[in-house]
């Protein structure tokens, strides 16, 4: 069974969400970021940490593109062009969505006060809306990013097009919006955020 540290209101979601699409046991240690459980595992207290036979991997990217290559479903071989493709598009969304993201939500809320600058989600989200451009053109006319069927950047970009809409970020683009809609349509993401709202 797989043990994952953190909480689903946090990027463990992502990871849990993949456990869920591979119908694989696993336990939720639900614990925040730099508390004990997290450190031990993860020098830096960041989550999600999965923990496989007791040994932690960190960073929720590589956690998910880990659990596809080992059960061989969500991805494409290592090595093939279609994987260049998916590694690309996963680096695009780390580096024009979820950083994005986080550093408007640092600068809100985790920053001590002082050096806080809320005024940075202004440039953040018309930054966003062009990166929501760009994942409109790599989608095409394809139902998901990689085809006909979910992949490892399918689950980052959904949690964070989810992530957008709490924050206030703009996804303004129709074809965008739809992806979005077919992504939380999947039954282990309404399962998961079902889950998410009852923990508060």
């Amino acid at each position: 069974m797989y043990q994952v540290i953190g909480k689903l209101s946090n990027r463990a979601f992502r990871v849990v969400w993949m456990l869920e699409e591979l119908d694989q046991p696993y336990e939720l240690l639900v614990t925040n970021p730099h508390e004990e459980t997290a450190t031990a595992h993860n020098p830096s207290g960041k989550v999600p940490v999965l923990l496989v036979d007791g040994e932690p991997i960190t960073d929720s990217a590589a956690i998910l593109q880990f659990l596809a290559d080992r059960h061989k479903r969500f991805t494409f071989p290592a090595g093939s062009l279609e994987r260049a493709r998916q590694d690309s598009l996963i680096h695009m969304i780390n580096d024009e969505m979820d950083a994005l993201l986080w550093t408007g939500t640092k600068h809100m809320f985790l920053l001590p006060e002082d050096q806080r600058m809320p005024d940075i989600r202004r440039p953040l989200k018309w930054e966003f809306g062009k990166s929501v451009d760009h994942l409109a053109a790599a989608l095409g006319d394809k139902d998901y990013l990689m085809g006909d069927e979910i992949t490892v950047p399918d689950i980052l970009a959904a949690h964070c097009l989810n992530w957008a809409f709490g924050a206030k970020y703009p996804v303004e683009n129709e074809k965008v919006v739809a992806y979005g809609k077919r992504m939380r349509a999947r039954p282990a993401f309404r399962k998961l955020n079902d889950a998410a709202k009852g923990a508060g």
